[in-house]
């Protein structure tokens, strides 16, 4: 099956950002309101396969690359990794939104972007209509409360972060390994399934080129420095946008944390679950689950 085929009736533009940094992005459907998907770490838009052309249905759909992976622009990353600050990726993205016409639109993030959406609320309140995230915490949180099981599982958070460029290096040197290991493990057996060997291989494709692994790198390395700067000015702010939040039942984050409580810290309209029998990788095992949860979140908010 070709790549393309996951995204029947879907464009592919290359949207220029500024700073020569480009961002690829699908658009399909042709509903009034309008989602945006945002991928999590190794991989890239793909991981909305199932789901975006459902969505499509009855919303206009936007996925894209974020800066540093699959195949947006992957720009060397400055000194102090500002230029992958979750707040620039953030602003990547509500600038893909503006030249596609669209002041306003719902955002949906898994994992790393999840983070940029997290930003986005921060950022450009009025824009977003709702958010939905998957399997993550706010990064303060998460580095604060670190304890052996999240360092031990979650170890590439703590390896990426090294300085320039030992990850890049190492984690660049088996690509395949790496994809397949990092995917599978954190996925249900059950769910394994969902990784057909087309997309493993995309995946594979991407991160063999060095400059993903260095723009990966320097995600992590913004998250562990001047992202958290910007969450600890913002931690007193409470986030008005509707929330919704879903978690692996079996994965690292919702084991170790009270992914809903966690939320309703910082947020006054927030409602999730657990997604049983899944992973880390919530859209891609369990994809029936999010796609009914996200449309049953979205059609009753559009309701009140």
């Amino acid at each position: 099956m070709a790549i393309t085929d996951y995204f029947k009736g879907f464009e592919r533009k290359m949207i220029d950002v500024g700073d020569d940094v480009q961002i690829n992005t699908l658009i399909g459907g042709k509903g009034e309101e309008v989602i945006l998907l945002l991928h999590g770490h190794p991989e890239s838009y793909l991981i909305w396969r199932d789901i975006a052309p459902e969505l499509a249905k009855k919303y206009t759909v936007v996925a894209t690359d974020l800066r540093g992976y699959g195949d947006s622009s992957k720009p060397k990353g400055l000194p102090d990794h500002s230029n992958y600050s979750k707040r620039v990726m953030a602003q990547d993205q509500v600038t893909v939104m503006e030249k596609l016409g669209f002041s306003k639109f719902h955002i949906v993030g898994h994992d790393r972007g999840a983070r940029v959406c997290h930003r986005l609320m921060l950022d450009h309140t009025q824009k977003v209509l709702t958010c939905s995230m998957m399997d993550i915490l706010p990064t303060l949180d998460m580095y604060e409360q670190t304890n052996r099981e999240f360092a031990t599982k979650y170890w590439h958070w703590f390896f990426y972060i090294q300085a320039y460029d030992f990850p890049e290096r190492f984690l660049g040197a088996d690509p395949e390994y790496f994809i397949r290991n990092n995917l599978l493990k954190k996925a249900t057996p059950e769910a394994q399934k969902n990784f057909p060997e087309d997309v493993l291989q995309e995946y594979i494709r991407h991160y063999s080129n060095p400059a993903t692994v260095h723009g990966i790198s320097e995600d992590y390395r913004a998250s562990a420095g001047i992202d958290l700067e910007h969450d600890k000015i913002d931690r007193p702010f409470t986030i008005k946008t509707p929330l919704l939040v879903l978690w692996g039942a079996n994965g690292v984050v919702g084991n170790i944390w009270n992914v809903l409580e966690g939320w309703q810290k910082y947020a006054s309209d927030v409602q999730g679950f657990r997604v049983q029998d899944c992973g880390h990788f919530v859209p891609e095992e369990k994809p029936k689950v999010v796609l009914e949860a996200l449309l049953k979140f979205l059609d009753m908010k559009k309701a009140l």
